[in-house]
């Protein structure tokens, strides 16, 4: 709005809205001009922001390839069930078995699980591939597009022919070829379609389709994918239609489900659900899907950015508690990225080898303070020699020269931790009780909070490893030769061929958690009088290198120097970024106003009211200093005294109130009016609610500050 053009005479006239040029919007700042003018102290906020973009871009890259795989399975499946539905499309007979059947619209139930935020994800890449490979007859609809059976039609029109659709049905229904025309919404318009399309030649088909011959499998099939929770009487009304129509448009029904498989058959009744063939696919649960995520992006030693125990933690357990969404933990993910490049100016060395060099190399003299500033770099200057911590305090090359050392030795760190962490979690995860953890992630976050091997967990997982028979801790060392940080080859030849019994062979047998502790205890006090067995012995052996392996590689990454160029340890930035808190938020806006509209005048002190904020703010900081009921009367009374000391009136004046008496009258509806605004606002934000009790009072709702 122009304000210079809103002037209005008289009640009579209007009020116009005038839209600014293009060349006067507010240009908005990019994440690089983010990178530089908000945390560029050392001038190397161009350099965080490309190698930010570059691990940006890499996860973006490897969740979609993660995506591909995982559905690949599924593709596979549903290709062979639209095989199997393109061969009884073409051999139908005239008996009337087969005319029955033919009424049948075969559908895949596709139970994607409760992720629901994935769902866009996985539908779009279902029908990426279909469109790709299968047949470019292909269209995803969601239920919220599709409030009634005409938009539902409107839609599946518009995504198959790639012209606009009206939802008039009396228009005619010419013209369907020219695409610059509107076509008229309705199925039968969409089989004559069908019939014109599937008449054009080969050439001219893969041309308009975009395919290969070698790749389009059947070109003569419209695959339909529709998503959960779409409104039955739509729902009921387009299998319906379908089904009269599936003799001249060959259709196939993909529903995604959510639940369970009986969704289906407990909202549909009988005498529609009788109309599909349905056939059940089960897509990989979210759990497994982020397990296969962490694996790949966060258990690696070849990607340089890193999380601490707790920031991990955050991000499964908004994945646990919330939305099982394994796309809004990437998003967590990338969120992380961000802020610590941004907020780390010694990111720039989180990166390649090679990268991570020449940026050591050209460290300015703030960064190296700031490098010397770093708590890990401080202990390590605390270990070494006086002489060398001399030159480490004073030479800036010097620190430089250390600092590609210290890179190196960071980078060995990450690239002996990961292989034995997945070989502690091979030996430990099939024990009893799962001692060290189920999944691999809750063992990673062991080790990165403490020493793994200082827990009572460790000790026990050692303890049964130790007392397992020869066949299990033969499978279990052999599983350890896939990490390749084991030569065991001659230990498990040499454990295999051991012809003594285990002297914990029968342990399995006990099931008994009691039995099972006393069992341990006697075997262990046995142990100390009884010589030991070869078997033993070597067993022993191949343990106590395991258990050295274990204690040397898998410290905490904050012992590492220069750990924190790459981990990133804000937590609680994180969870307040990704736990949206929407009361807490209102209520700081409506308490301090200032915070959000950086005006001076708002300043107060705490527990006052300033006169020149918005009147819902005032209205709400009254309402803290009343009780469970609240007088309306004296509410305006005092939102009244407030308003008129922002306007510049004394109440205790003495021409106070001596004022022309209709300019009275009309500040005081006003005041009633603004005051009744507040009120309503503050009641549809959930604060106050009317009362049955007493007409002129209105029943506060929360209790307690910000």
């Amino acid at each position: 709005y122009h304000e210079n053009e809103r002037r209005i005479a008289s009640a009579s006239e209007g009020c116009f809205v005038f839209k600014p040029s293009s060349k006067k919007r507010k240009r908005t700042v990019g994440i690089d001009e983010y990178f530089v003018d908000g945390n560029d102290d050392c001038g190397n906020g161009r350099e965080r922001f490309n190698i930010c973009q570059k691990l940006w871009e890499k996860i973006k890259m490897d969740t979609e390839i993660l995506q591909d795989e995982l559905n690949e399975k599924i593709l596979e499946s549903l290709l062979d069930f639209i095989k199997k539905c393109t061969l009884s499309f073409q051999s139908r007979t005239d008996d009337w078995a087969s005319r029955m059947r033919a009424s049948e619209i075969p559908t895949a139930a596709l139970v994607l699980g409760v992720n629901v935020p994935d769902h866009d994800m996985t539908f779009q890449s279902l029908s990426d591939l279909l469109k790709n490979s299968v047949t470019p007859f292909s269209v995803s609809v969601q239920a919220k597009e599709c409030t009634a059976l005409k938009n539902l039609m409107q839609r599946v029109l518009e995504r198959l022919m790639g012209v606009g659709v009206s939802v008039e049905e009396d228009e005619e229904d010419s013209g369907i070829h020219l695409p610059q025309k509107r076509v008229s919404c309705s199925i039968s318009v969409l089989c004559q379609w069908y019939k014109t399309v599937t008449k054009l030649s080969t050439h001219e088909f893969y041309r308009i389709s975009s395919l290969s011959a070698s790749k389009c499998l059947c070109s003569d099939i419209t695959v339909m994918m529709l998503y959960q929770n779409f409104l039955i009487q739509c729902l009921l009304t387009t299998i319906f239609l379908n089904s009269r129509y599936i003799h001249e448009l060959p259709l196939i029904f993909v529903f995604g489900i959510a639940t369970s498989p009986s969704t289906v058959q407990h909202i549909l009744p009988h005498s529609v659900s009788s109309l599909l063939c349905i056939e059940l696919f089960q897509s990989l649960s979210c759990t497994q899907h982020l397990a296969t995520v962490i694996d790949k992006l966060i258990l690696t030693s070849q990607f340089p950015f890193k999380l601490t125990g707790k920031v991990l933690q955050v991000l499964v357990s908004i994945f646990l508690y919330h939305d099982f969404s394994v796309r809004n933990f990437v998003k967590g993910l990338q969120l992380a990225l961000l802020e610590h490049f941004h907020s780390q100016p010694l990111s720039v060395l989180c990166c390649k080898k090679q990268e991570a060099r020449h940026n050591a190399q050209k460290l300015s003299h703030k960064d190296v303070e700031m490098v010397r500033q770093l708590p890990s770099f401080m202990r390590y200057v605390e270990t070494q020699e006086p002489q060398e911590q001399v030159q480490l305090l004073t030479s800036d090359d010097h620190v430089k020269e250390v600092c590609q050392m210290l890179l190196k030795g960071l980078r060995k760190y990450h690239k002996n931790y990961y292989p034995i962490l997945r070989c502690l979690h091979s030996l430990t995860a099939s024990l009893p009780k799962y001692p060290l953890g189920k999944q691999i992630r809750e063992l990673h976050i062991s080790c990165l909070e403490k020493n793994v091997w200082e827990t009572n967990e460790y000790e026990s997982a050692m303890q049964l490893l130790r007392l397992l028979a020869k066949d299990e801790l033969v499978a279990a060392l052999r599983k350890l030769t896939n990490y390749h940080v084991l030569s065991l080859g001659m230990s498990i030849e040499t454990l295999s061929g051991e012809e003594i019994t285990s002297p914990g062979k029968d342990l399995q047998k006990k099931t008994d958690l009691f039995q099972l502790q006393k069992t341990l205890l006697e075997m262990k006090g046995s142990r100390r009088t009884k010589k030991m067995s070869p078997f033993e012995i070597l067993r022993n052996e191949t343990l106590d290198f395991i258990d050295g392996l274990v204690r040397s590689h898998l410290t905490p990454p904050e012992l590492q120097p220069l750990n924190e160029v790459c981990y990133y340890s804000s937590s609680g930035v994180l969870r307040r970024h990704l736990n949206a808190t929407p009361r807490t938020s209102i209520q700081t806006a409506l308490s301090h106003p200032f915070y959000f509209l950086q005006n001076e005048n708002l300043k107060t002190d705490a527990g006052t009211v300033s006169s020149a904020a918005p009147d819902i703010c005032i209205v709400y900081k009254l309402h803290l200093e009343c009780g469970r009921l609240i007088n309306l009367y004296d509410w305006l009374e005092a939102y009244a005294t407030v308003v008129s000391a922002a306007e510049g009136k004394d109440p205790d004046a003495e021409d106070y109130g001596k004022v022309d008496e209709l300019k009275q009258e009309v500040d005081i509806i006003h005041t009633f009016a603004r005051f009744i605004q507040s009120v309503s606002e503050l009641e549809f934000l959930g604060f106050v609610k009317s009362t049955k009790q007493k007409t002129d009072h209105v029943a506060r709702l929360t209790w307690g500050g910000c």
